[in-house]
């Protein structure tokens, strides 16, 4: 086993990623070495890159959205065997002492570590991370394409399974990007009569190609209007400040605005239409290793993959550009061609 890990690193805020190489230290007995083969490029890897969430330890490697194989295992890791191909996502570690681990809510952990934060991630020959964390793919699943599903995907389908989404419900996505792509196709197999809240017209043809019955325009006052009381289950998966009066009224009785989308300035609700109507706003993180088993397998059954577009991790940092400009359709992977 190799001693050093080749990588892309970035040593400051806003800096393009360079050659980088590390000594990984002695594997832990309950640690995973993955030799990577494709890795996502999530917008969290932008934000961590340029220190948006006041969190980032330089130099960065980033990467949360790794598939790879098995290489090397700690002495007391399960599930897992050498060669088995597996992915990696935003949690590399969880205490599996704490309440939330103990019922199954690893994601909640809040001690949990971070495959990006204050670590060296996924852009690099080799990555490491708990045996929890680490998700044996199904078969069926498109290998080139499965690496956004261990963020993007997961990212959409916890509050599927969360919120109690069930086939019946009128749902609706507001955002059709990298996660709102994924949550279209997501809904639409689980049954649902699926909406997509776009910006733009031109989205329209993109959003019913994915799997959705019907769009709206979230900036025509007049469809959002007609929209009132139709929906269960609205699911935020924007990162900017909207109008979340019109969503909230777009709700049913009982229904429920969610986000996963990283809102970074307060999101201003009328208390009234959630008193009256019993609505609800509410948000959360990625999910468990159990549901993202789930997830994987529920994606294999049906045919779901990320709509992606490739780069070799060697042009990393063009990868980034192109998703910094908003180019992305719909997710970036980077296939690994580093030195080993």
């Amino acid at each position: 086993m190799s001693t050093t890990i080749q990588a892309l690193a970035a040593f400051g805020p806003k800096q393009a990623l360079q050659s980088f190489e590390y000594d990984p230290g002695t594997l832990g007995s309950e640690q995973v070495e993955i030799a990577v083969e494709t890795c996502g490029i999530c917008h969290s890897d932008l934000s961590m890159l340029d220190n948006e969430w006041g969190m980032t330890a330089y130099p960065l490697v980033p990467g949360h959205e790794v598939i790879g194989k098995v290489v090397a295992l700690g002495d007391h890791t399960k599930r897992l065997k050498i060669g088995d191909r597996v992915g990696l996502g935003w949690f590399s570690a969880s205490c599996g002492a704490c309440a939330h681990c103990l019922s199954g809510d690893q994601n909640l952990c809040l001690t949990a570590e971070g495959t990006i934060v204050r670590r060296h991630g996924g852009f690099a020959s080799r990555v490491r991370a708990h045996w929890t964390w680490v998700s044996p793919l199904p078969e069926g699943l498109d290998v080139s394409k499965a690496g956004p599903l261990f963020c993007g995907g997961i990212t959409v389908f916890n509050p599927i399974v969360q919120c109690g989404v069930t086939p019946t419900d009128r749902v609706a996505v507001i955002g059709i990007g990298g996660l709102g792509h994924l949550a279209v196709k997501f809904l639409r197999a689980w049954g649902c009569d699926v909406t997509a809240f776009t910006t733009s017209d031109s989205k329209r043809e993109e959003a019913l190609r994915l799997g959705a019955h019907r769009t709206l325009n979230s900036h025509n006052a007049d469809e959002l209007a007609k929209a009132a009381g139709s929906f269960d289950f609205i699911l935020n998966t924007t990162h900017v400040g909207l109008d979340w009066n019109n969503f909230i009224a777009a709700l049913k009785p009982r229904g429920r605005l969610h986000t996963v989308g990283a809102v970074l300035e307060p999101m201003a609700v009328s208390a009234f239409p959630l008193i009256l109507g019993q609505k609800s706003l509410s948000g959360s993180p990625l999910g468990s290793p159990a549901t993202v088993d789930t997830m994987l397998q529920f994606s294999a059954r049906h045919g779901i993959a990320p709509t992606t577009e490739s780069f070799p991790m060697s042009r990393a940092n063009d990868a980034l550009d192109h998703l910094r400009n908003g180019k992305a359709r719909y997710r970036i992977v980077l296939t690994n061609d580093l030195p080993a």
